[in-house]
């Protein structure tokens, strides 16, 4: 966390900035963008709060005219604050201390408002005019054509390649593990196995249970939440001893029998 989902939160909580001019900015020296962030952004008014996969991305511009694009990537614990209201209180692997020396990040704007980023790890990074080229389509936008042509025909397995930005933007571990489990694909399956049917058994599930999961809050709100993962109980959908195991270098929890 945060993945896709929790940066969405942040976006529209982000829009409440939209109108506001920066006056100045406080960021973390050991960010390496930190002068440039520091000396561009401020006389800059925020034109719109967008969100490219879990990255959330303010546009500027100055005197009416469009100047950079500030993004924020919020690592694993990086908590977004927008005039003291945090719209996720606590991440659900991080803290929920709102200690005001994690703040690394601090934008001040002209009406006396505020938008931090609070990070107790130092795992969120700043740009400004990142690379929006490379990342896949968005996990909310994806199609049946579109996941297909983005499979390819690659061999890894489908669990590694859906974490992989360049082919799904905005998926993470958990809301993976829940795609899979929701259209009954084994996340050990090479994507090159995948038939057409399976294809769009997983955009289905990024269709349905995505908005679900974002409406209650974020990717921890799935069937295979993170209760599930540390307990490991039968499957909810077929009462199958669940697996958890290592895929791409990540924590997956699945259900065999299903799960094909």
């Amino acid at each position: 966390m945060p993945e896709g989902l929790e940066a969405e939160i942040y976006r529209r909580s982000a829009e409440r900035c939209i109108g506001r001019t920066v006056a100045a900015v406080e960021i973390d020296d050991r960010q390496v963008m930190a002068f440039e962030i520091r000396s561009t952004l401020p006389a800059g008014t925020v034109t719109a709060a967008r969100r490219i996969g879990k990255l959330l991305l303010l546009d500027l511009a100055f005197d009416s005219v469009a100047g950079p694009t500030f993004g924020v990537h919020f690592g694993m614990t990086g908590r977004l604050v927008v005039d003291g209201a945090a719209p996720i209180e606590r991440l659900e692997y991080g803290s929920g201390r709102d200690d005001p020396a994690w703040d690394r990040l601090t934008i001040r704007f002209t009406d006396g408002g505020l938008l931090r980023v609070n990070d107790p790890r130092r795992w969120a990074v700043f740009t400004l005019d990142a690379d929006e080229t490379r990342y896949g389509p968005d996990m909310f936008d994806i199609d049946g054509d579109a996941l297909a042509t983005s499979f390819g025909r690659r061999r890894a397995a489908v669990k590694a390649v859906m974490l992989d930005q360049t082919v799904i933007a905005g998926l993470g571990n958990l809301c993976v593990d829940e795609v899979l489990w929701q259209a009954g694909v084994s996340p050990l399956a090479p994507v090159g196995s995948l038939d057409r049917p399976r294809v769009e058994a997983l955009v289905a599930a990024m269709r349905t249970n995505l908005p679900a999961m974002l409406e209650l809050g974020g990717s921890h709100r799935g069937v295979i939440d993170p209760e599930t993962r540390v307990a490991l109980p039968p499957c909810p959908r077929d009462g199958a001893p669940m697996r958890r195991q290592t895929i791409g270098g990540r924590t997956t929890v699945w259900c065999p029998f299903h799960q094909l």
